[in-house]
């Protein structure tokens, strides 16, 4: 029997037929009916371009309705999905290329060129362009290609997509994600939070991580139910469109930005059932403020990369403002000693472990990497620092590395000091993340300059700009006459995010 988790989207598509399945506020609009065809004819592009099973297809292109159904297409020939941040830059796509050696980079029509001089470089032999209007050459294929009807058959093991993740090392690490992985924990999700038929996703995330692609798209597709696809979050659009949605999921920035609007009423959230946040903490401040301005109990949960989601709060009961809720069905947590990596006692700080259909398979091309974080046992060490309480809900308390999440996105300190400790005239770097009040952190880079070198922040950060993603560059920059060291030499990054703690307030 095929687990290839395209079957079990098919079943649902197929059943739902001419119902929406994802629209656009340009008036563009695929049916279920619509979007399985569009699949079969994408599918049958990426087989004449020589896409076979298990090959990587690596896609970076902007947010449409035609990026899912080249996903889905991946999963129908039994390919593995690898979407790509739309702001890394050519140097970061070449390390991307040269790990995953996929068979088909897909970009944006405007860097095409660039595109196929890093694909030549990196041995990756077809480069194809998708736009934001069903154009580009992959769309312009599906016109003369032979629809590929068939599923290709795989097994629940095998791998559906790889998502990377930076390492504290800055080295980028691929999350393999299966079959079974994806598709435990779109089902599990679409009955804690109660999806049906009749819901309207408003999605407003990015399609290239777990929180926009796997959460939203895939519980979409396992309900049968419709999404709203914007290009980004726009307060004005969101409040527009809110009496004609029913979901909205969301990094915290969305809700701190809604709630500092005049127009956030119970009026204009009466038809919306649920409020979803994840991908950085949520303060208690915003979530109180929410509620108290709508009725509505923002639901936050918790999840990563490798794991998709583990914990949420509950659909039917208390959101406990502050926490994340309690382990999904099927997720089993423990919180162990970092030293000793013995349980600790419910209420004691230590390090969140997870278990579950849901978790990853380890690293690509990276077995002890896996090792370390891959437990034997199945458990997945998560680094981040958490707590059970009185009630049972968890509580993240931070990362144990120094991991920055701003606006939604994480950012490893390790890979922007790197970048800035090549720059002339630059000693060393320390990168902290700062309480900023729209994105939770502001990236801030702490510089140590070579003596005599007249170094400025406008100058850095402009040496930065086509070195790194938009969201990793640095919001300020501050010049000191060295770091503070412990006495092992280890840079005291507490001390930093101290003395600067109110740049951003």
């Amino acid at each position: 029997m095929s687990h290839n988790l395209f079957e079990t989207f098919a079943a649902r598509m197929q059943a739902r037929g001419d119902a929406d399945f994802v629209t656009t506020r340009e008036g563009r609009r695929y049916s279920h009916a619509d979007a399985l065809a569009g699949s079969a004819r994408l599918a049958g592009v990426l087989v004449e371009l020589g896409v076979t099973p298990g090959d990587r297809v690596a896609v970076q292109v902007d947010k449409s309705p035609e990026a899912i159904l080249l996903y889905l297409a991946t999963l129908r020939v039994g390919a593995v999905y690898l979407p790509l941040n739309t702001g890394y830059t050519g140097d970061e796509i070449r390390y991307f290329l040269s790990d995953a050696e996929p068979a088909l980079f897909v970009c944006r029509p405007a860097v095409l060129d660039e595109a196929r001089t890093i694909a030549g470089e990196t041995g990756c032999p077809a480069v194809q362009t998708l736009g934001t209007a069903a154009d580009g050459s992959l769309m312009e294929a599906t016109a003369s290609a032979t629809p590929r009807e068939a599923v290709e058959p795989r097994e629940e093991n095998d791998l559906a997509a790889i998502l990377y993740t930076s390492g504290t090392t800055g080295r980028s690490k691929g999350a393999m994600l299966t079959h079974r992985n994806l598709g435990s924990n779109a089902a599990t999700l679409v009955k804690a939070w109660g999806f049906g038929e009749e819901d309207r996703l408003i999605h407003a995330l990015p399609i290239f991580h777990t929180h926009g692609l796997f959460v939203a798209c895939n519980v979409t597709l396992m309900a049968g139910s419709s999404m709203l696809f914007l290009p980004k979050f726009d307060a004005d659009v969101i409040f527009e469109e809110m009496p004609r949605g029913t979901v909205m999921m969301g990094v915290p920035t969305f809700y701190t930005r809604l709630v500092a609007d005049d127009r956030l009423t119970p009026e204009v959230t009466a038809r919306m059932r649920l409020f979803v946040s994840g991908s950085a903490p949520l303060t208690a401040e915003t979530h109180q403020a929410f509620e108290e301005k709508t009725g509505h109990a923002i639901l936050e949960r918790y999840g990563m990369t490798e794991t998709n989601m583990n914990i949420s709060n509950p659909y039917d009961g208390a959101r406990r403002a502050g926490t994340v809720g309690q382990p999904l069905p099927g997720v089993e947590i423990r919180i162990t000693d970092r030293e000793s990596g013995e349980e600790v006692p419910r209420g004691e700080i230590g390090m969140l472990q997870v278990r579950g259909p849901n978790v990853f398979i380890g690293y690509w091309r990276m077995p002890e990497k896996t090792r370390e974080e891959l437990l034997e046992d199945g458990f997945f060490i998560t680094g981040d620092l958490a707590l059970v309480d009185e009630h049972g809900y968890v509580q993240i308390v931070g990362r144990d590395k120094d991991l920055v999440i701003s606006g939604g996105f994480n950012v490893y300190p390790k890979e922007v000091e790197q970048v800035i400790d090549e720059l002339e005239g630059v000693v060393e770097s320390a990168v902290v993340g700062l309480p900023h009040p729209d994105l939770g952190e502001g990236v801030t880079a702490v510089v140590v300059p070579e003596a005599g070198a007249e170094l400025t922040e406008a100058e850095v950060l402009g040496q930065l700009q086509g070195r790194l993603a938009r969201y990793k560059q640095p919001k300020r920059v501050f010049f000191v006459d060295s770091l503070p060291r412990n006495t092992m030499g280890k840079v005291q990054k507490n001390q930093l995010r101290q003395q600067f703690q109110d740049t951003y307030r």
